[in-house]
């Protein structure tokens, strides 16, 4: 990934052309964008005459050998760019697209190219597409938002603006708070020596565990709320964990933070000075972030009772339209906004390509685990839905909780917390009344355990991308993973013994 300073051309800032190194890296990127789509086109087009009018994956009929390719992929993202960072860097939208090609190839051989092509619609019309359509609009309208004014970075504005995070993640989502805050805290520590732990506690707060109040905060909430789960259960029954939580990684951060404060002493000169007063530029994105949401909301609410059958996969009305608009919302945002406040934010679409071209392979291979883990225990992984029920068939919610975690650390925490929801009854009503505390363990495990890794949930990875984008050197896969283990698992354990015994 290119470091430094970029505008939102994609060219260092007061730069008027590329040199040649660099046309040649922007032409590099171009090209490898162009490959991965051409290449899953070109897949889909091959198996198109022949798709089969179910895109349905049946997991009883695979085997736990499909899961290999989703294995791959991650640890392809957790060992390439430390082993070999050169070529993962310039084509790691390639070998994204290889993993994808891995498991597709085989599976049209074995499984059918009607079954296939149809598995790869439904990847991308209800799941890849309107995925990247709302993280491109929070990741534009956010980035247009500039706080002008020359923050510095004290522990104690560290953790008023992840607080202030925590806050606002319920109400416009981990993703858009995230891109909306750290930008400004980045910006504000850019003097600082130590700033990696800085960034982590913000993808543990802001990221992940501050959006677990409403169906807004994170996605596998607003599933559950699709699934009819009111819309202010969650914030009423699992307010008093995520208090815990967030309260406590604030106090933990509080604590890291002053001793590396403290011990770096006299800070360097702020590379970045500006005596402007305090102040927001942009502030008409306030007005774009509010009509993302509430396009989220109308397409969970508005039911017109109107599909389009695009082999094998129902593409509801109400999800056009807000996929549109939302599409719409991004280019109204770059079009107001002014350019000198997206060049004052240092914005550059680098990470929003990075996330784009990885979660296509992550999307891709993931769909046999997930058919897989649906199936039950009809399926290769009967001893997961085991594991989650008592002796006398009863609910254990510790078990849903750290399942739910565990494979929402790896896998996308939207459907698997709609596998486990459907593994506890799939009845919204029994849930919120005498399953209360299962599905109170499906929906923190979600939520808070996707902070596990980088690629838990969609912001983590979009922060990190950032930072690095900035020139801070952020820990490597495993690295994370280290933090996390050390912060987050004690913290859990904690949370389990109190409220989800």
């Amino acid at each position: 990934m290119k470091q430094g300073s970029v505008d939102c051309s994609g060219l260092p800032r007061g730069v008027v052309s590329p040199s040649p190194a660099g046309a040649s890296h922007l032409l590099l990127q171009r090209r490898s964008v162009r490959w991965c789509v051409g290449v899953l086109a070109l897949t889909g087009l091959m198996l198109m005459p022949q798709m089969a009018m179910a895109a349905e994956v049946d997991g009883r009929a695979l085997s736990a050998w499909w899961a290999l390719p989703f294995a791959g992929m991650l640890l392809s993202i957790a060992i390439m760019p430390l082993a070999i960072p050169h070529i993962w860097h310039h084509h790691f939208g390639k070998i994204a697209a290889g993993w994808a090609l891995l498991l597709l190839v085989p599976f049209a051989l074995t499984q059918g190219l009607g079954l296939t092509g149809g598995m790869l619609v439904h990847v991308l019309l209800a799941e890849y597409i309107p995925f990247i359509v709302l993280l491109t609009a929070l990741f534009t309208v956010a980035g247009g938002i500039y706080v002008r004014g020359n923050l510095h970075g004290s522990p104690g504005l560290n953790t008023a603006i992840m607080g202030i995070g925590a806050v606002l993640a319920s109400f416009m989502g981990t993703t858009g708070a995230s891109m909306l805050l750290i930008r400004p805290l980045i910006r504000a520590n850019d003097n600082r020596k130590h700033v990696a732990h800085v960034i982590v506690f913000f993808i543990f707060i802001v990221s992940n565990a501050g959006g677990s109040l409403t169906p807004l905060g994170d996605p596998p909430l607003f599933l559950g709320f699709l699934k009819g789960v009111d819309f202010f259960w969650t914030v009423k029954t699992i307010f008093p964990e995520t208090l815990f939580l967030v309260g406590s990684l604030l106090a933990i951060f509080y604590v890291i933070d002053s001793h590396w404060y403290r011990k770096e002493g006299v800070q360097r000169a702020d590379p970045t000075p500006d005596d402007k007063s305090f102040g927001i530029e942009g502030g008409v994105n306030f007005i774009l972030l509010l009509l993302v949401a509430g396009l989220v909301l109308m397409s969970g609410a508005w039911k017109p009772g109107i599909a389009f059958d695009i082999f094998g996969t129902p593409v509801e009305l109400q999800q056009i339209v807000r996929d549109v608009l939302l599409i719409a919302v991004t280019f109204v945002s770059l079009a107001v906004t002014r350019r000198s406040v997206r060049d004052d934010n240092q914005f550059s679409w680098a990470p929003m390509q990075e996330v784009a071209k990885l979660f296509i392979g992550i999307f891709v291979t993931m769909v046999p685990v997930l058919a897989m883990l649906k199936a039950g225990e009809a399926g290769p992984f009967a001893a997961v839905v085991r594991s989650v029920t008592g002796p006398g068939g009863e609910p254990l919610p510790w078990a849903y909780f750290w399942f739910t975690g565990a494979l929402s650390s790896f896998l996308d925490n939207a459907p698997t917390y709609l596998v486990f929801f459907n593994l506890a009854g799939g009845d919204p009503q029994v849930l919120m009344t005498t399953g209360a505390a299962t599905l109170a363990a499906i929906s923190a495990g979600a939520v808070f355990m996707g902070a596990n890794t980088y690629i838990g949930n969609a912001p983590n990875f979009m922060v990190k991308a950032i930072a690095e984008d900035r020139g801070i050197r952020m820990p490597s896969f495993f690295g994370y993973m280290a933090w996390s283990g050390c912060i987050l698992i004690p913290l859990f354990v904690i949370m389990t013994f109190i409220w989800f015994r």
